[in-house]
């Protein structure tokens, strides 16, 4: 991916969806990103070093003691003047005191050397800023070595301010905060080193990388410990639902379970028979009344009543839900420890919280979990689809491959197993840039496709494939059709947006689809999350940020809310970037 393509890099940047799109919510996985940090292409990477005020004036200093020479000006300093002989003595003695103190840093003799550069600084004349800098510079490196790094810090702050785009002392200040603990002085620092280099630095990468994702954890482990807990949109929740075949708390009511119609004709809601808080519950499931379903849990499970593990794992699921993994989890182990419980509820539960642990980065447990659920009800075809899915975000694709097609086995009709089959296909052959297996994976979803004509999912995961093949048109006539199948599918607006910008490079109409996701489902982290990173290479700084707390306030895991810290605070540091040196990358 060049970096001096901020179209194409802003398309990657937002083409991996978040929670609600990915392959363990029942929506559709987003293609790689091309191996390029997310953070950078929040940066808009591609930076040219622009000529600052300080160029100028040095120029226009020069030409005018040209004009002074070639005029006679008496006031312009002639070459063999007292004046100039001075000056140049000094700083020759200054340059030699240098030499000598290299010598010593080469040796190791590290406060040597510090007195020969500080020797060197007191000699200078003050009006050399470049060489004046050199020797700050140079004596933070000695500094550095005695790990003195608050004196590294300042010796390379005199270093900047003679000389701003000076990128050695930056990059040393930056590591010297660094070690201070300063992470925002380090990211601007490091910021500023990256635009410079134009991004071609491994080491000032890393370092960026680095302290992002630190503030990131930072910033969300105290946001995400506070936070108050929110549901998620109606049609975010039927998606996750519709990834499970075998649950049996998702299955509508029994007819059993319901009272006759005899409400009067203004057609009234079913009331349940029994004064149960879990069948009520179930009945503001049918409503779409989420909010209501975890207190009606709560009164089944304190009254310890005939449907008390149902409730438990009711219960946990919306907890899981509004991102409340701490209050999921003991309702989840509880279910899992009732021996007496129905199996199909008890590997529910280890379904769900293996993948609580796979979001949490603890990806043994996760597996421990799935292949529980394997043991205890082999025959349970959700247990393979999930599990096929932890193995693809494990990089695992022949084992995911294997519990596909034993989803398959136990469930035929499984149009959503069929397509993440094709799928996971397609990315091995796509990373091993094998093109008869690419071929052949293409034309797998062409078939579920056809015999699927219904699934939204085999639609829109066959667009990724055909946009990673740059075939546009075609991936553009895939998202109408998810489109036609699923209107209020925000993630289907944001990825056919994030197709006008790659293909035609359509900035209005890329807008103009994410705004829509947003207008359908104002609880779309990933439409926020992408229109903050298209702001960011529009230069709207502001509104790039205002997006990306947007995205923060609905993240549904820590894990998500880490990194969009780390996107937000690498927008505010190519703002500050560009207060302090007038360094912007290019915009679209």
């Amino acid at each position: 991916m060049a970096a001096s393509k901020p179209v194409e890099a802003a398309v990657v940047a937002a083409a991996v969806p978040s929670s609600g799109s990915g392959v363990g919510g029942g929506g559709t996985a987003g293609p790689g990103t091309g191996g390029l940090p997310r953070w950078q292409l929040a940066l808009a990477v591609g930076a040219p070093l622009l000529l600052g005020a300080g160029a100028i004036y040095l120029w226009s200093r020069q030409q005018r003691r040209r004009e002074a020479r070639g005029r006679g000006d008496a006031s312009g300093l002639k070459r063999n003047s007292p004046g100039a002989h001075l000056d140049m003595n000094s700083l020759d003695r200054a340059q030699a005191a240098k030499n000598k103190g290299n010598k010593y840093f080469k040796a190791g003799k590290y406060e040597q050397a510090i007195q020969c550069y500080t020797e060197a600084i007191s000699l200078c004349p003050t009006e050399k800023n470049v060489d004046l800098s050199t020797f700050y510079q140079n004596r933070a490196a000695a500094f550095e070595q005695l790990q003195k790094w608050k004196e590294v810090a300042q010796d390379c702050t005199k270093a900047v301010e003679l000389n701003p785009k000076y990128v050695k002392a930056l990059f040393r200040r930056a590591k010297a905060h660094e070690k201070l603990d300063n992470k925002k002085e380090c990211l601007e620092d490091v910021t500023a080193v990256c635009i410079l280099e134009g991004f071609q630095n491994q080491q000032s990468m890393l370092l960026a990388d680095k302290v992002l994702k630190l503030l990131g954890k930072e910033k969300a482990k105290e946001k995400y410990k506070n936070r108050e807990p929110l549901m998620p949109s109606p049609q975010f929740i039927k998606s996750y639902f519709s990834s499970f075949t075998d649950d049996i708390i998702s299955q509508p009511m029994l007819k059993g379970e319901k009272s006759d119609e005899d409400k009067d004709k203004e057609g009234e809601a079913l009331e349940v028979k029994e004064n149960s808080g879990y069948l009520k519950a179930k009945q503001y499931m049918e409503e779409e009344n989420y909010d209501k379903i975890i207190s009606e849990c709560s009164k089944e499970i304190d009254a310890e009543g005939k449907y008390m593990a149902e409730a438990l794992l009711l219960r946990a699921t919306f907890y899981l839900l509004i991102g409340n993994a701490n209050a999921a989890k003991p309702d989840l182990d509880k279910v899992i420890s009732l021996k007496e419980a129905n199996v199909k509820l008890r590997a529910n539960a280890l379904i769900k919280r293996g993948s609580m642990y796979m979001q949490q980065q603890q990806p043994l447990l996760s597996t421990q979990d799935f292949n529980m659920a394997a043991d205890i009800d082999p025959q349970n075809a959700d247990v393979y689809h999930h599990r096929g899915q932890l193995k693809i975000l494990l990089d695992q694709v022949e084992e995911a491959v294997a519990d596909f097609d034993e989803c398959i086995r136990l469930r035929p009709e499984s149009a959503l197993a069929q397509a993440q089959k094709c799928f996971a296909l397609y990315r091995q052959a796509y990373t091993g840039n094998n093109s008869s297996q690419i071929q052949a994976a293409m034309k797998g979803f062409e078939e579920v496709i056809k015999k699927f004509p219904r699934c939204a999912e085999g639609y829109a995961l066959y667009a990724q494939a055909l946009t990673d093949q740059q075939q546009f048109g075609k991936a553009d006539e895939m998202y109408d059709k998810c489109i036609d199948l699923e209107p209020d599918n925000a993630t289907t607006y944001v990825h056919k947006g994030l197709l006008q910008l790659q293909w035609k490079q359509d900035l209005d109409r890329g807008l103009e689809l994410i705004s829509k996701a947003i207008e359908i489902d104002n609880k779309c982290d990933f439409a926020y999350e992408t229109m903050g990173t298209i702001e960011v290479q529009r230069g709207n700084m502001e509104k790039a940020i205002d997006m990306f707390n947007k995205a923060i306030n609905l993240a549904k895991s820590e894990m998500e809310m880490a990194h969009l810290y780390s996107l937000c605070d690498a927008a505010h540091a190519q703002t500050e970037v560009a207060k302090k040196y007038g360094l912007k990358p290019p915009t679209l």
